[in-house]
């Protein structure tokens, strides 16, 4: 076994919804009148106008689904979240039938308010009433290991260093010019001991200049002792240095409970002489070791790797806060980062990124190396495998960067190597993959007719409804967001002038690097109308039909006819269930049978118009109806203005089916 490994193993052995009206309650045609009012209101997007009819209406004693639903829509979608939980619990109380829309709505207007308990109930109700609904399913927090290996490959050159031995170089660290390694190569001296396990030379520190010309010397200093050193690393103006040694403090080797000398950190100062006296740490053990210290960015935490009592697993990582001479207690980093394996050899670099080895969060083989950014509460997420070619199937471990240039070294005992554990050099290509991040981009398209809207207002939304960002649909109807978290909640909503406001809530997947497409669909505020209209309706005044003029005694259809009527045609297109009466009518004027025969002739005109258009036959009726339904007071005799006569001569277009 390698010498390098066995050394480790000292560390380690010691270390959403519809309106049904089918559900609504008998009550009184006030009531209903006051929902029809605010359903007037909710169609042009008067939400604040919408609550005050609705509410009348509950106040009078009426319950609907509709009215309880759009309550609650009309506050959630003005960010008033706890009077939107209040109304869409009301309608949870109602009744059992909610689509998901609603009960993610609900839920996430609960979280909003703080009343995450229920809100986890109301989810769970969302897991029963749709499975299907990524919003309701549980997540797992692996991630996509080998997708991000994949990913994280070549983001590196790699070059030997002319400086390895024939045994073990490993744990290379930078110092102003000066790279320091440990190794346990053959020195050719008397007084070179040899380790009784393995009949090799202990490891001690060495150190050769950046530009790697030369043989690298010696520490011939009081840092290197008669047994292990290792790991060193310096404060930033290179006065201090800590590193791991085997337990031998003033000439005294430790050892515990079963004779075993296990492995401590130590501080050295620099003097006038040289390195000071080694001095212990005071958080070491004689019953588990510390070792591979290294200093975050600031120089106020030293991490080192330690199998203490209480840990994750087989090593892991702490940090320890340094007050001057003195030390704060140890810290474990934490099961993002550590695991039931072995993580050790940690570094900082000047970003406060993390850098370390472990094998115990997947990777290519043995020990890998993983890189780990640092979250707004000052604790480390999990580690991100940086790839190839620093990983491979071997161990590789003890990873250090220069930030600004990119320039680094690493150990490995990949196949091709000059001896047991060798140093590598190199420099970095391109940026790493330190979290799961996606895109997301969409379009924002009419319901009806499929067609791209263009500037419409488009919000990235959290999992608590916070905006997040806000862009607006381009002359493709496109959009884009650059940034979103993997196997998050999110919700898009588009809205805009004379449309409907649209919501999609989703969750991303653990796929690294992917992007997500959603599409939006808003509906405009006419086809709104056609919609949410009533048989009986007059679709020409849904329409806001100009009137359909004929010329004096005809019935040919005119050419500023033919444009209203078109706009009669695209609406049934539109909606294909759509049914309606075409009634024509003429003034009082003339004799009442000429009326009759006059209306008849300019209804059947207007029919064979809409189906010559490609509306189907069967979908249109009609008659006329001459002088027979006056709207005001000018029948035979009377005496009228022009005005008061064209308000008879009218054609409607009643809607007999939806």
């Amino acid at each position: 076994m390698r010498l390098r490994l066995n050394y480790f193993i000292l560390i380690i052995a010691g270390l959403l919804f519809t309106a049904n009206d089918s559900i609504a309650q008998e009550t009184s045609s006030s009531a209903n009148n006051k929902e029809a009012k605010g359903d007037s209101h909710y169609s042009n997007f008067a939400f604040i106008d919408a609550r005050d009819s609705y509410i009348k209406a509950v106040e009078s004693g009426y319950r609907s689904v509709n009215v309880l639903s759009r309550l609650g829509d009309s506050y959630y979608f003005n960010g008033e979240y706890e009077d939107a939980a209040k109304w869409y619990g009301a309608l949870f109380e109602f009744t059992d039938e909610i689509e998901s829309e609603y009960i993610y709505r609900y839920a996430q207007s609960l979280k909003t308010i703080g009343k995450y308990a229920t809100a986890d109930r109301i989810m769970d109700k969302l897991n029963e009433v749709a499975s299907t609904d990524d919003r309701a399913e549980l997540f797992s927090e692996e991630r996509n290991y080998l997708k991000l290996i994949e990913l994280q490959s070549g983001r590196f050159n790699v070059f030997t260093v002319p400086f390895n031995s024939e045994l073990s170089d490993f744990a290379p660290t930078l110092n102003g010019g000066e790279v320091i390694f440990t190794s346990n190569r053959k020195t050719r001296t008397a007084s070179q001991r040899l380790h009784d396990w393995n009949d090799q030379p202990f490891s001690e520190l060495y150190s050769i200049t950046v530009s790697e010309e030369g043989e690298p010397n010696r520490y011939r200093s009081k840092v290197n002792s008669r047994y292990h050193e290792s790991s060193a690393v310096f404060t930033k103006d290179g006065q201090t240095m800590y590193f791991t040694r085997n337990n031998y403090t003033k000439r005294k080797r430790g050892k515990n409970g079963e004779g075993k000398t296990l492995l401590k950190l130590y501080r050295s100062k620099r003097t006038e002489k040289g390195w000071s006296e080694s001095e212990e740490l005071p958080f070491n053990s004689d019953e588990f070791s510390n070792g591979h210290p290294t200093l975050t960015a600031d120089g106020k935490h030293l991490i080192f790797a330690s199998d203490r009592p209480g840990g994750e697993g087989q090593s892991d990582l702490y940090k320890v806060k340094i007050e001057g001479d003195s030390f704060g207690e140890p810290e474990s980093l934490g099961d993002a980062v550590n695991t039931e394996g072995r993580e050790t050899f940690p570094f900082v670099d000047t970003n406060g990124d993390l850098y370390f080895a472990s094998d115990g969060h997947v990777g290519l083989g043995g020990l890998d190396v993983f890189v780990a950014e640092m979250n707004s509460e000052g604790n480390y997420e999990k580690g991100f495998n940086i790839g190839a070619p620093i990983n491979s199937k071997a161990d590789d471990f003890s990873f250090v960067i220069n930030s600004t240039t990119g320039l680094g070294y690493f150990a490995s005992n990949r196949e091709g190597g000059k001896g047991e554990d060798d140093i590598y050099s190199f420099e970095q290509t391109a940026q790493l993959i330190k979290n799961c991040r996606q895109s997301l981009s969409g379009e924002v398209r009419d319901e009806d007719s499929d067609d791209l809207i263009t500037d419409a207002k488009v919000v990235l939304l959290d999992n608590d409804n916070n905006v997040l960002e806000e862009t607006k649909s381009d002359m493709n109807g496109a959009f884009s967001f650059d940034v979103i978290e993997c196997s998050t909640g999110y919700a898009i909503r588009a809205s805009k002038e004379d449309f409907s406001t649209a919501e999609k809530s989703f969750v991303t997947s653990g796929e690294y690097e992917s992007e997500v497409k959603k599409t939006l669909y808003l509906l405009s505020e006419e086809d709104r109308e056609i919609r949410d209209a009533k048989v009986g309706e007059d679709l020409g005044v849904l329409l806001n039909l100009n009137p359909i003029y004929f010329d004096l005694s005809q019935s040919y259809i005119r050419p500023d006819a033919q444009i209203e009527l078109l706009k009669v045609v695209e609406a049934m297109n539109k909606f294909p269930n759509l049914k309606i009466d075409v009634r024509s009518h003429t003034d009082s004027r003339s004799s009442d049978a000429f009326n009759l025969r006059l209306s008849e002739a300019r209804a059947q005109s207007t029919i064979d118009y809409i189906v010559g258009a490609g509306v189907s036959r069967d979908r249109i009726t009609g008659r006329g109806y001459g002088e027979s339904q006056l709207l005001n007071r000018c029948a035979n005799g009377v005496t009228c203005s022009e005005d008061e006569h064209q308000l008879n001569r009218r054609s409607e277009f009643i809607i007999v089916q939806k």
